[in-house]
């Protein structure tokens, strides 16, 4: 008979009779919010947390459940498409069993897009020193919903599909932010009024795709396409980030398309050995964004409030010149009719374009 790998000594009812109990806490009657990324762990969380429920009498789910993507906007294509189907199922499913959970999309900023940043004001493309986009797209805007919530309901509970086994960083954030009495919450470290729990943490990756394979989600269908999605892509996913400790390593997992802090994207090129050439644009536009960071013919000698910076008697550039501006925004307009598909908005557009009237204006009054 097919078993299940021991996974600390729980099975899956255990599992969700642990979620159940928790969700039915009266101590810690607060607002869950799911961290949905769409990858193996926050599915496998979501689908957890809806099957939990639905074994709770109607008349009990008082709790409200938030399940929260984080859209960035430069999210890989493949995952978007993925995200929004199992969002739509997801919805579709609580409405139909009285489940009261809703799916929310956060997003940054209009004014800090990362092309508004990037082109508009012309920020150097993020690297492993200067990691701009991890706040700005990923964490300022959840955080700022979970805040709203801690605002109109006192505190708020963030349910996430981190686990030990995932890397010694993650383990060692895990055990650092524990509470001492061992509850299965903990206060969270930087947002004041959230908790924060953790369903799956003792789980292994074995055992996440092992229950995955072999339980059907509550929003029906199965989890083959997430499955296929891990096998084309070679990596894993970008999960939610409410702080800078919790920033993976990025580069092996689906995230952002654009993203530059490693040299090389495995994922979209694993996307494009899986037959879906078409990304191949999007990694040679990434690329060349990657080449021209540091080539100081593109570079601003002062810094965007008028000074010039030394790092150990070393200059250090500033943004993007507005030629070097105006050549990204001309290329990736291009590759955008190329490839068919939105990848920069005409509101972004006409942000940028008067950010750099602005720009021109500030310089002429300066001089």
């Amino acid at each position: 008979m097919d078993t299940c790998p021991s996974i600390n000594n729980l099975n899956y009812d255990e599992l969700i009779c642990n979620i159940r109990t928790a969700y039915c806490d009266e101590s810690h009657p607060y607002p869950w919010i799911i961290g949905y990324s769409g990858g193996k762990d926050s599915t496998l969380v979501t689908h957890l947390t809806l099957d939990a429920i639905l074994e709770v009498p109607p008349k009990k789910r008082v709790r409200n459940v938030y399940i929260v993507w984080n859209d960035t906007q430069v999210e890989s294509p493949l995952v978007v498409d993925h995200v929004q189907e199992q969002l739509k199922k997801i919805e579709n499913v609580c409405k139909c069993f009285s489940i009261p959970a809703k799916t929310i999309i956060t997003r940054p900023r209009q004014e800090e897009t990362f092309w508004i940043l990037l082109i508009g004001k012309g920020y150097p493309t993020p690297n492993s020193m200067m990691r701009w986009c991890t706040d700005r797209l990923k964490i300022k805007p959840t955080s700022e919903f979970i805040k709203n919530n801690i605002s109109q309901y006192g505190a708020a509970i963030v349910v996430l599909g981190v686990r030990k086994g995932e890397s010694q960083r993650r383990n060692q954030t895990i055990t650092k932010y524990r509470n001492i009495n061992n509850s299965y919450l903990n206060e969270h470290n930087t947002l004041k009024g959230a908790y924060v729990y953790r369903p799956i943490e003792d789980l292994s990756t074995e055992n996440v795709w092992y229950l995955l394979s072999h339980q059907d989600p509550p929003w029906g269908g199965t989890h083959e396409k997430l499955i296929q999605l891990y096998k084309d892509a070679e990596g894993g996913e970008c999960p939610m980030m409410l702080s800078k400790d919790e920033a993976p390593a990025c580069g092996s997992r689906f995230g952002c398309w654009v993203c530059t802090v490693v040299k090389k994207d495995k994922s979209l090129q694993g996307f494009v050995k899986s037959g879906k050439t078409k990304y191949q644009l999007l990694i040679d536009f990434r690329d060349w964004l990657l080449t021209i960071r540091d080539d100081p013919k593109y570079r601003q000698l002062r810094r965007r409030n008028g000074k010039i910076q030394y790092d150990n008697e070393k200059l250090v550039p500033g943004p993007f010149t507005l030629e070097a501006r105006k050549k990204i925004l001309e290329k990736l307009i291009k590759i955008q009719n190329i490839y068919g598909e939105q990848l920069i908005s005409n509101q972004e557009i006409i942000i940028i374009k008067k950010q750099w009237v602005d720009d021109i204006v500030y310089q002429h009054e300066k001089n």
